[in-house]
């Protein structure tokens, strides 16, 4: 049986007792399912951990029901895109600062999906090169800014 995304999460967020409707929109790799509803906060939770997890749920359901079942992204009130926006704009502001004293600058410990971003938004930048390292005593990575030697 095919997987059904949008049926998927709004039988979660039914269970969960968050009235709400989901909006599918198709993406590139995958589809992304927009969730609208009076209670984002709770939604989202904190630096959208509950999100994240709610996304997890999805996926790990659909897979379940369909090996072959497209990855889901999960968004409420637009969340996610603000949260992109806000970190590419660090990326760029932390670049700035690598082009202008010629250190290394460290970003905090980011997850590997907010980490794809910044190494993402900084692939064309001819004189900043970003390497994910992990922080020493935790699982967590963090991403280095350096100057790139042509």
């Amino acid at each position: 049986m095919p997987a059904q995304p949008q049926a998927t999460l709004e039988k979660i967020l039914d269970l969960l007792g968050f009235p709400s409707t989901v909006e599918t929109h198709t993406l590139e790799d995958g589809v992304l399912l927009e969730v609208k509803t009076d209670d984002s906060g709770r939604l989202i939770g904190r630096q959208g951990q509950t999100l994240v997890d709610l996304q997890y749920l999805t996926n790990r359901l659909l897979f379940q029901q369909d090996q072959t079942a497209p990855k889901v992204l999960v968004d409420v009130g637009g969340y996610r895109a603000q949260a992109r926006e806000a970190l590419e704009r660090k990326a760029r502001e932390a670049a700035e600062k690598v082009r202008q004293w010629g250190d290394v600058v460290e970003l905090e410990p980011l997850s590997a999906f907010d980490r794809r971003i910044v190494h993402h938004a900084l692939k064309d930048d001819p004189s900043v090169e970003t390497q994910s390292v992990e922080v020493e005593g935790t699982d967590k990575k963090a991403i280095l800014l350096r100057p790139r030697h042509t």
